[in-house]
């Protein structure tokens, strides 16, 4: 984790249009033993057009798999695919760290439309 004291460096707007951040609903999660560090495979719904992605998240000490599932969460949906271990991650779910440094999913406060853009 990066320290939070340091402020990145000033962006256009347009830049940060750039970034699709879309809301998805979490329908599958497992454990990922075979990722260097611990982590939770996720298949997100983001509706159509984006439709299902595969997410890998090191988000185990605050979530569990199983509670997840059903759960809106954030995720970067226009990032290039990156090759983790065996797994394929499609989007980036966003989170924040805790007072511990361990990982928080971004959600929404209530139940959203799938696939709506943050802005």
């Amino acid at each position: 984790m990066s320290d939070a004291s340091v402020v990145a460096p000033v962006i256009a707007f347009d830049d940060f249009l750039k970034v699709d951040i879309r809301v998805g609903t979490i329908i599958e999660a497992e454990p990922f033993p075979e990722a260097r560090k611990p982590a939770i495979k996720l298949k997100i719904d983001f509706g159509a057009p984006i439709g299902i992605k595969k997410s890998s998240a090191q988000i185990t000490e605050n979530h569990n798999p199983s509670a997840l599932v059903g759960t809106q969460v954030l995720a970067v949906v226009n990032f290039l695919p990156r090759k983790i271990g065996p797994f394929i991650s499609e989007v980036l779910t966003l989170g924040v760290p805790d007072q511990n440094g361990k990982v928080m999913l971004i959600r929404p406060d209530s139940d959203v439309p799938k696939g709506g853009r943050l802005y």
